[in-house]
């Protein structure tokens, strides 16, 4: 023995008799009949499982058991010996001392280190030689590593030290890892920082005459890419040029790095020179890679195609898989592999030929890596699992405790590194030498069993618990790697997966959200294993199918129906009639207040109504500098379309299975609701107009102007003319007259405009007001003093600024669209403007929130008119970037009818928002009560979507 583990051992048993072990038809690997060792040899016979002198007395004659140990070339057995009592018979102290010494292992079976059972085990040992007669090792956990903060995105296999790797996460840093000198674990050898923001994806640049050891290459959500040397924990350099999230990286020969990014392009880089753009797919390029022979590139995309490319031109687009494709993986010069978000695994020929399709992961597959030599491979999905590829079949199925394992990578000597959504990077082995010790796999198995599944992922398909089988179910082998079983334990259901390596089912969790109740014990719909308070039939036409659809009264409606015709793959233009047919066929139900006034969207005043004497009104405004209030934005800037209708509704049902015929022709039949004309008018979007900051208070703006005036530098104060002028622009602008400003009120204002920043802020809520009126913008936005005016603000919107500054040159920014000259310099100062408008999002002042939501509507507004992909698309990473940290629902609203306007009319936008899972962030806005326009507005933008 070494370190109180036993190596592996090969396992025969005896077919001799009547009670000769039944083996399943399964040859055995060697067949020997021994009489008994004599007791003078049993304890060299014996390597370990007994401790002399004391030995376990069994009932004899017994079986007997000759253990060897393994060596580099020659197997090692465990010999079976015959006497006239079957295995069972042996006392469970004899099973359980071989499992407590970890002295037994069988190869496949047992061949990462799992011991032998005691006898309620025993029933599923012919699992162990029907594992054991075809071969091949098993993997199991090497060792876990803790260091990264959040999700770890990517990992690479390094080239130096030999046998390391690197790792990305979105806590934004790099880390390198080297091996352990026991050959066993690995410890981070470097931490590099260099994105300011989340690290997505790594590549190793090969070694070269001036970099020996190669260079790591990162991509982040910051648009750069990241080059570092091994011995800096900052960039070497960084590429600049992508216009949004750098997903993607490949290197080549001769120092070629290929990426793929958000922003719907791949570009080739040699050094710090970017060569060449790959210009062609319609959606963000998720996955790229650079084949072995010279000048061949292929890059995957949302837009469902991969591509290839040589020279820089489009060669040839594989089309086949059904959703957005996440990775590519090269198999040689002629082959390679692709995944994607519809689960599936296929097989190409750079011919254009699909080859082979391999299914086995139940949602979205994230990466894939091929093992050194051969056409075996890996993959990691959405659906907790780790799945090992061996001859066209899946061999095994790892789970691990989190729920989105989003990258791996096999390592030269067969392992494979896999890094998880719980930040943890964990390395399975099928060495027996770098397996983790029993605790670490037993405490590796605990935290699995302990996870919670969500039945509603669709993971382990329909449940219903009360037809699931009880625990006793467990003592039947499993017919499969990966293989799982359901059962229910009481009150829970618990999740079981086989591993034939183990021979046993392992606990994978504890599933929730699903149900043990029926209709009568808890006057509910049991469908599909859960409880609705409804379960409607849906006819979508004639001589088609039809759809069950379930609802509980807690639901949203629209988004139920959302919901059910993605599931169903059916016309979105069916949303609003389903939604009606839930609203009219549910009991009684008032789902949020019944309010027969209309609002406006941006500033919840009533909107123009036919017939009423008046339109919306104007809300008190409210002062900045004194704290009683924030402004209250855009009141009148948006005029209110006709029509009626109510907020929210009182629905009222007859019965809990209704049924509803949905069709571009109404249906005839008898005891069939006919549909009917129900169009629900959206009045957000596409926005026409920019929305503009117009409220103030003019006496407290100049009342705080004088006063900052006195502590300003002798050489920048203002004079009682200043001030007066400065007094006679707010007049102008704020009154809509006729008369503009003269060149020495539009001077005055630009030296107010000037002053340190500590002060400056009540010259910015002028300029503010005054930029409205054609003359000032035209002055500070056309094209000779346009550069100077920009240049200005984006210094003003600096994050480390004054907040009072970054709000008030936000909205001097969001008024200049309201003039032509405006409008032209916004857009081509897009880049920069959003780039350092969007840096203010980590703050929590919702006001500046509200800005920054209402300045990026602006720019959609613009973008809708020309259709320009690239500024829709930074447009909606700023979007999809500021929906993940702002809380106040006027900026979120803001965002959806931004995000509605970029789409609108754009099929090649709608394609880029979905790419960007823009779709699962908004979902829960669609059940927001109040303020009810945010809810009314997502259900419009997930419909287009």
């Amino acid at each position: 023995m070494r370190g109180g583990r036993w190596p592996l051992l090969h396992a025969s048993l005896p077919a001799v008799g009547d009670d000769a072990f039944p083996v399943c038809g399964v040859g055995l690997l060697c067949q020997r009949l021994l009489p008994p060792p004599s007791p003078a040899r049993q304890s060299s016979a014996i390597h370990g499982p007994f401790p002399h002198p004391h030995p376990p007395t069994f009932p004899a004659p017994v079986y007997c058991f000759q253990l060897s140990r393994v060596t580099a070339k020659r197997p090692c057995s465990l010999a079976a010996y015959r006497g006239d009592l079957w295995p069972a018979a042996f006392p469970a102290a004899f099973w359980g001392y071989l499992r407590n010494q970890h002295c037994v292992r069988f190869p496949g079976f047992f061949s990462s280190g799992r011991t032998l059972y005691p006898p309620p085990f025993i029933p599923a040992l012919p699992g162990v030689f029907r594992a054991m007669a075809s071969g091949g090792g098993r993997y199991r956990l090497s060792c876990s590593l803790l260091g990264h903060e959040l999700d770890v995105r990517g990992v690479v296999a390094g080239l130096y030290p030999p046998g390391a790797f690197v790792s990305v996460s979105r806590d934004r840093t790099t880390r390198l890892w080297a091996p352990n000198s026991s050959n066993r674990g690995f410890t981070e050898m470097h931490c590099m920082s260099g994105h300011s923001n989340f690290v997505s994806c790594v590549c190793i640049i090969p070694s070269s005459d001036i970099y020996p050891r190669g260079l790591i290459a990162t991509g982040g959500n910051d648009h750069n890419i990241c080059i570092f040397t091994l011995d800096s924990s900052t960039p070497l350099y960084i590429l600049k040029g992508h216009k949004n999230t750098v997903c993607s990286l490949s290197s080549g020969k001769f120092g070629t790095l290929l990426s793929g990014s958000w922003d719907t392009t791949a570009k080739v880089w040699l050094n710090d020179k970017c060569m060449m753009t790959l210009q062609g797919h319609t959606a963000a390029v998720w996955a790229v890679k650079i084949l072995p022979e010279q000048g061949l590139m292929l890059t995957g995309s949302a837009d469902k195609t991969i591509k290839l490319w040589k020279a820089g031109r489009c060669e040839r687009t594989f089309s086949g898989h059904e959703d957005c494709v996440r990775g590519l993986a090269i198999l040689n010069e002629m082959e390679f592999l692709s995944c994607a978000n519809d689960a599936s695994i296929r097989r190409w020929q750079i011919t254009g030929e699909c080859l082979e399709v391999f299914y086995g992961h139940t949602n979205y597959i994230y990466s894939i890596s091929v093992f050194p030599n051969c056409k075996d491979f890996v993959t990691t999905a959405e659906d907790r699992s780790l799945r090992i590829w061996k001859q066209g079949e899946c061999a095994q199925t790892i789970r691990l405790p989190a729920q989105s394992i989003w990258c791996c990578c096999v390592l030269e000597n067969g392992d494979i590194v896999v890094g998880a959504s719980d930040g943890i990077i964990r390395v399975f082995t099928e060495s027996i030498e770098r397996t983790a010790n029993p605790e670490e796999l037993q405490a590796f198995e605990n935290e699995l069993s302990q996870a919670t599944i969500d039945s509603k992922t669709g993971d382990l398909g329909d449940i219903d618990a009360n037809q699931l089988p009880g625990r006793e179910h467990l003592n039947e082998p499993g017919t499969r790697e990966g293989q799982t079983r359901l059962i229910k334990d009481g009150e829970k259901v618990e999740a079981y997966q086989w591993s034939v390596s183990d021979g046993r089912w392992l606990k994978i969790g504890d599933v929730v959200g699903s149900s043990g109740a029926n209709q009568q014990t808890s006057g509910r719909v049991l469908y599909e294993g859960k409880e609705f308070d409804y379960v409607f039939t849906i006819d979508v036409n004639e001589s088609g199918p039809s759809y069950k659809l379930p609802y509980n009264t807690s639901d949203d409606p629209w988004l139920t129906a959302y919901n059910f015709l993605q599931k169903n793959d059916l016309n979105p233009m069916f949303l609003d009639q389903v939604a009606k047919f839930i609203i009219d066929n549910t009991k009684g139900q008032t789902l949020g207040h019944v309010n027969t006034d209309f609002s406006d969207p941006f500033t919840g005043g009533g909107r123009y109504v036919p017939g009423s004497s008046s339109g919306s009104d104007m809300l008190a405004a409210a002062d900045p500098f004194t704290g009683s209030g924030r402004y209250l934005p855009g009141s009148t800037s948006n005029t209110g379309v006709s029509s009626t209708g109510v907020d929210r509704f009182i629905v009222f049902a007859v019965l809990p299975y209704a049924h509803l015929h949905v069709g571009v022709t109404s249906y005839q039949g008898s005891g069939v609701f006919q549909s009917a004309p129900f169009k629900t008018l959206n009045i957000y979007f596409p926005k026409k107009e920019a929305v503009t900051f117009d409220q103030a208070n003019l006496t407290q703006i100049l009342g705080k102007l004088k006063e900052l005036n006195g502590t300003a530098p002798e050489e920048q104060k203002l004079t009682e003319d200043d001030l007066i002028l400065l007094e006679k622009i707010l007049s102008l602008t704020c009154n809509s007259s006729a008369e503009g400003p003269t060149t020495h009120q539009l001077q005055t204002l630009w030296k107010a405009v000037n002053w340190p920043e500590d002060i400056v802020f009540p010259a910015l809520d002028i300029l503010r007001l005054s930029i409205r009126h054609p003359t000032v913008n035209e002055n500070f936005c056309n094209e000779k003093e346009g550069a100077q005016f920009s240049s200005h603000l984006l210094k003003l919107l600096n994050p480390k600024g004054k907040p009072a500054n970054q709000l008030l040159t936000l909205r001097t920014l969001c008024n200049c669209f309201i003039g032509q000259a405006g409008q032209r310099l916004m857009m081509s100062q897009r880049e920069s403007l959003l780039s350092q408008a969007i840096e203010l999002k980590s703050g929590s002042n919702k006001n500046i929130h509200i800005a920054l939501a209402t300045l990026t509507l602006n720019y959609s507004v613009c973008l809708h008119k020309n259709h320009n992909i690239e500024g829709k698309a930074q447009c909606l990473s700023v979007i999809s970037t500021v929906l993940e940290v702002v809380q106040d629902l006027e900026a979120t609203f803001r965002l959806l009818v931004a995000l509605g306007t970029l789409i609108s009319d754009d099929s090649n936008a709608v394609q880029l928002a979905k790419s960007l899972g823009v779709d699962s962030q908004i979902k829960k806005y669609g059940s927001v009560s109040e303020p009810a326009k945010v809810s009314e507005c997502c259900r419009f933008v997930l419909n287009l979507l």
